[in-house]
């Protein structure tokens, strides 16, 4: 009797993964365009749209979003104190998923403008030098992915 479960299980174990293999993967829902487009406008309410979802990344799950990043790259992610770590958060969702669209060169303005928004909404916070400093940090960020950007999407390479 023991051998006879032994196989059953086998054979219902085997069954199961035959039809997991063969199930077809889910689509992303049909908005997903219209969602990655909301959340990469330049606007204020754009970038809390986004910061609310990515702090819910699980509600989103079936739209398949790239969330990884690398924050500033090999740049500082907060140059002298200056909190842009979540700016290029948003900025490398925009790259990353937008490539993955095979989108990107019809976004990549857009996702740079975005992202100078962004850190130019940090830098309101401050006054007098800092103020000063901190938005031409951002114009120097904001030069280099707009270069750099652009000469990695010519060569092939991540964002």
């Amino acid at each position: 009797m023991l051998r006879r479960m032994r196989i059953s299980a086998g054979a219902v174990v085997a069954a199961a993964v035959t039809f997991l293999a063969a199930a077809p993967a889910q689509a992303a829902p049909a908005d997903k365009p219209e969602v990655l487009s909301r959340w990469t406008q330049t606007s204020a309410s754009s970038y809390q749209a986004w910061y609310a979802a990515r702090q819910n990344q699980a509600d989103w799950s079936a739209y398949g979003f790239d969330w990884s990043t690398d924050y500033c790259t090999t740049s500082p992610d907060n140059p002298y104190g200056y909190p842009f770590a979540l700016s290029c958060a948003r900025h490398d969702f925009g790259y990353r998923n937008y490539k993955a669209a095979g989108q990107f060169a019809a976004n990549k303005d857009r996702l740079d403008s975005a992202f100078y928004a962004d850190l130019k909404r940090v830098c309101a916070s401050y006054s007098g030098e800092r103020r000063t400093e901190c938005d031409s940090l951002a114009t120097v960020y904001y030069e280099a992915v707009r270069i750099l950007g652009l000469q990695k999407a010519e060569t092939g390479r991540a964002a």
